[in-house]
């Protein structure tokens, strides 16, 4: 199997246990807080630590696979990811949980970052649409299965089981790494950022976590305003900072780059519309519908089917296409769907709900592709490390928040409508109020070149003719113009 195949494939085994164990808590999500001793809705901490963690520690990712070598980093974070999930099954309270998704955050901090910065430096940029396809496609076996399988292991089972399964995952993981992984290394990595990572941390932590338990009430107003507030301050420090230094751990100045920009800014915003689904659906399944875990995951893992539908077919339609013109009419048509969902109600038949996640699921899909694919079509070599770090510091947070605003609305709209106990009424502004968020991102899309990454795609320039010149001048005119900037972007 040539590289443009196995190193994909090699990577996706940390996405598929990545997404998998993502998924399987989000359905079993209501069994583990009766569990434990908690509610849905303070669990949420667990999803929200997790993803917090990643945030944290992503941006010493870059640095550390350009010191250490990919390879023993990427063994090394998947080895750390199973030792969280361990704790995960042996956990007794929510402490315990919140403890061990954070260690399992630090193996996901390494993972998925420096998987992505192997393929970008092993792979040509003009087979880069394929290579992303062939990881995501085993990887989103991840999240057809989970649903299914959590929810079946926690109705006839015990929910401690889920996090088990991680574990010959995670070692097929580290074999396959050690055993076809180049040990790739920078041969002059920049001098490490502390101070930077120190501050981004407290930073990205504050801000997050603050958002995070806002709509929760499990801490007062004051302490929550002091989160956001310090982590405000820390960010604003580290922007001061990160001019100053020549190796920021978060390379904000790569924005400069109109496709980085808009994967960043409309990414985020597209991703948080979209990160807010795995969490509100199961509740709304599980609580709203009173469907048990294992009926919740075969419902909901539908908009995964979907989505490896697409990826067979993501580089052709981009190639057909382009990036900006699918970006712009897909989150159109993905925020529809996700609208889509405030429609469910108890006597909607189960088969259109599945159809509805089936068809969603597709467009999301192929939105991600193109959102992941786009944002290093400008990127040079020698930044290819730090603008993977900031792309995945930025996805992790949009997830994060996606998570955030999902349970901020349903609080939000319990509160406005004097209940205290969830009802699949309260669900519906939630699904809405996300949608609106991802639409927003169109925005960002339309403002990208309309070749926007054609040397990636293989989409030929569109030349615009002019009159007044000989047509072999053109056509010469036009050759050297695409030369230049392959040259300039290569």
């Amino acid at each position: 199997m040539n590289k443009e195949r196995l190193i994909p494939l090699i990577v996706a085994t940390a996405l598929f246990m990545e997404n998998m164990d993502s998924t399987v808590i989000a359905t079993s999500l209501p069994a583990i807080a009766a569990d434990i001793g908690t509610s849905p809705l303070t669990l949420k901490l667990a999803i929200t630590s997790y993803l917090l963690s990643l945030a944290v520690f992503i941006p010493a990712s870059g640095w550390t696979a350009d010191r250490f070598g990919a390879r023993m980093v990427f063994s090394l974070a998947i080895a750390v990811f199973m030792a969280g999930s361990i704790g995960c099954a042996l956990s007794q309270s929510v402490t315990h949980f919140v403890i061990a998704r954070i260690l399992q955050g630090m193996g996901g901090a390494m993972m998925t970052p420096v998987g992505r910065l192997v393929l970008l430096r092993s792979i040509d940029k003009s087979a880069l649409v394929n290579a992303m396809a062939w990881v995501t496609v085993p990887a989103l076996v991840g999240p057809v299965i989970g649903p299914p399988l959590g929810g079946f292991i926690t109705t006839y089972f015990s929910w401690h089981w889920i996090f088990l399964i991680n574990i010959p995952i995670g070692l097929l993981g580290i074999f396959m790494a050690l055993r076809y992984i180049d040990p790739i290394r920078s041969e002059d990595p920049e001098r490490f950022d502390l101070y930077g990572l120190v501050l981004a941390g407290i930073g990205l932590g504050g801000i997050a976590f603050g958002l995070s338990v806002a709509g929760l009430n499990l801490l007062p107003w004051t302490v929550v305003v002091a989160l956001i507030g310090v982590g405000s301050i820390a960010m604003t420090l580290y922007v001061i900072h990160a001019r100053r230094t020549a190796s920021p751990v978060l390379d904000f100045t790569l924005l400069r780059l109109p496709t980085l920009r808009a994967s960043i800014i409309g990414g985020f915003l597209f991703r948080l519309g979209i990160g807010a689904l795995p969490f509100l659906l199961p509740l709304l399944m599980q609580v709203g519908f009173g469907l048990s875990p294992f009926k919740s995951g075969l419902v909901t893992f539908a908009s995964a089917v979907g989505a490896m539908g697409m990826k067979t077919l993501a580089a052709r339609i981009i190639k057909t296409f382009g990036f900006r013109n699918i970006m712009v009419i897909n989150a159109v048509v993905s925020s529809v769907f996700l609208a889509a969902c405030a429609l469910f109600t108890q006597a909607t038949p189960l088969l259109l709900i599945m159809i509805i996640l089936v068809v969603g699921g597709f467009f999301r899909s192929l939105q991600f592709t193109a959102i992941n694919t786009v944002a290093y079509a400008e990127v040079e070599p020698a930044e290819m490390s730090r603008a993977t770090t900031l792309v995945s510091v930025n996805q992790q947070l949009a997830i994060s928040a996606g998570v955030a605003v999902g349970a901020f609305s349903v609080e939000t709209n319990m509160l406005l409508h004097h209940v205290t106990e969830l009802s699949a009424a309260e669900f519906a502004p939630a699904f809405l109020v996300v949608a609106v968020i991802s639409v927003v991102s169109t925005w960002f899309f339309w403002q990208m070149p309309a070749d926007a990454g054609h040397q990636i795609s293989g989409r030929r320039m569109v030349v615009v003719s002019d009159p007044t010149r000989e047509p072999e001048a053109e056509e010469e005119a036009a050759s050297e113009t695409v030369t230049a900037r392959d040259q300039r972007l290569g």
